[in-house]
């Protein structure tokens, strides 16, 4: 029986304190494409969590080409990526970035952060749900209370509290989008409360879709693989970095720029006819389901 190869070396060796920050990256994760924007988004607003860096700055930068005023929710410690952020939207493509910090997994800070916005832009025609934390750990046992509750209010109830404060004010033909992950369809053994709140992503999309179809409200879903983030260095040791997206058919990590199309597709007229459906954008790894 032949052997499979070891993880080749893709990245640098690297850590970071957590949330981890795009600026000390190294390399910097592509954030933004070449392509031109054909105006799908026009006069559209919209919220992103988590859009401070990552697939969530990348949407930010996508949709903003694309025409929409956008507001990113982050961290307080988020403040430098998110201060990029507003500063790169504002001066490449002429629109609004609003920037709100608040922690997520509040649900009174998922309220005032919504209403805040909601009382600028008037509406919310989009809202991203994708902000979300990982504690990697080889024994269940290690997985505190503390931290199973954190992970959990990030990364799902979070997703209930902001649909809740943000529906009343998103009009028919509106768009929710949630960001899953593959490990909800394949499992992690070292991330198993977070592959856990992924899976619930997944049955909370479908579930929302057919709850808001008859408002006219499309809910979709896109399920990441690899993709070179803050939360990697933040989360993994160095040299699980250095391997980072080896072991998928293209070998090697995606970056946000190459993930962000999935949403701006989901958010416009495009897919006008697809609500309660996940996007897999993993570097060629088969999923079922």
């Amino acid at each position: 029986m032949q052997k499979s190869n070891p993880k080749k070396k893709v990245l640098p060796k690297q850590t970071q304190d957590l949330p981890g920050l795009e600026s000390e990256m190294n390399p910097k994760p592509v954030f933004d494409n070449d392509l031109e924007g054909r105006s799908r988004l026009e006069g559209k607003k919209c919220i992103i969590t988590g859009g401070d860096s990552g697939i969530g700055r990348a949407v930010a930068v996508a949709f903003a080409k694309e025409g929409a005023d956008v507001a990113i929710i982050h961290l307080t410690e988020e403040k430098e990526d998110a201060d990029f952020t507003v500063k790169y939207i504002s001066e490449k493509y002429d629109k609004i970035c609003l920037s709100v910090a608040a922690d997520l997994s509040k649900e009174e800070s998922c309220r005032k952060a919504a209403q805040k916005i909601i009382k600028s832009f008037g509406k919310i025609d989009i809202l991203v749900n994708n902000a979300a934390v990982q504690y990697p750990v080889d024994d269940i046992l290690e997985i505190s209370t503390e931290k199973l509750i954190e992970t959990f209010s990030v990364n799902i109830f979070a997703m209930f509290w902001m649909t809740q404060a943000v529906l009343p004010s998103i009009p028919k033909g509106g768009s929710i989008i949630n960001t899953t992950s593959v490990t909800a369809y394949r499992g992690s053994g070292g991330l198993l409360d977070y592959s856990s709140t992924k899976g619930a992503i997944v049955t909370f999309t479908r579930s929302l879709s057919a709850n808001l179809i008859s408002k006219k409200i499309r809910v979709n879903g896109v399920a990441p693989g690899p993709i070179w983030t803050p939360l990697i260095p933040a989360t993994f040791p160095g040299e699980h970095v250095e391997k980072f997206g080896s072991d998928v058919p293209m070998g090697r990590p995606g970056q946000p720029a190459e993930v962000a199309p999935a949403f701006v597709f989901l958010a416009g007229e495009d897919s006008s006819y697809i609500t309660g459906q996940i996007i897999h954008v993993n570097g060629g790894e088969i999923i079922n389901g």
